[in-house]
């Protein structure tokens, strides 16, 4: 089936047509299905899915707020890996709900949840009124390197003071966790700057 365009897309339709029976292991379609029909239930399908990711964010985020083992919760009850959601829900952070374009798919807006929000509406604003695809945005990105860095610049080397004792207690913290001290530590600061995005928007 050729990619829909964005405009095709339904932006509210979210239940699948009665012509099929959806079960959490498969998807039964009857013998005889026009194209157009088939066609119809590859977009609700491509919906639905698309929606998740933002269910899945904003219901992280409600959670971080309410609950502080939100992620152990999580992280059992989707069997998605903690850095899945941590995306999902950081990507809903940037785009509150009344900024997030309905015609444009998630993934075109966590491919701009770094820039600016001036960047980010600005491009939001173009795939939405261009029809892009996220292939097309992710091409116009790269022509007009905005918000990008070389992956070289993406590595940040620390050199932490630190006294024997606070090393230990960070060695014996990270075993605990199951994780080497370096995750440990980038999972810690990252924790950390998240703790204090949120209060400084909420």
């Amino acid at each position: 089936m050729p990619e829909a365009s964005q405009s095709e897309r339904p932006a509210h339709r979210l239940a699948l047509s009665p012509a099929v029976r959806a079960r959490r292991d498969g998807l039964w379609l009857p013998a005889q299905l026009a194209i157009e029909d088939w066609s119809e239930i590859g977009l609700q399908i491509a919906a639905i899915g698309d929606s998740s990711a933002w269910w899945l964010g904003d219901w992280l985020v409600y959670g971080k707020k309410k609950y502080p083992d939100r992620y152990k919760h999580a992280i059992s009850a989707t069997a998605l890996d903690y850095q899945t959601l941590r995306n999902y829900a950081w990507v809903c952070r940037q785009f509150p709900i009344h900024r997030r374009h309905p015609a444009l798919s998630f993934q075109h807006h966590a491919e701009l949840a770094s820039l600016t929000p001036d960047q980010q509406d600005e491009w939001l604003d173009k795939a939405e009124a261009l029809d892009w695809s996220l292939h097309a945005l992710r091409r116009q990105l790269k022509a007009g390197a905005v918000g990008r860095r070389k992956r070289s610049d993406d590595q940040l080397t620390l050199n932490l003071p630190a006294t024997h004792t606070q090393q230990e207690r960070w060695r014996l913290a990270a075993t605990a966790s199951g994780a080497d001290i370096e995750k440990w530590i980038v999972k810690t600061l990252d924790d950390a700057a998240e703790n204090l995005a949120e209060e400084t928007t909420s």
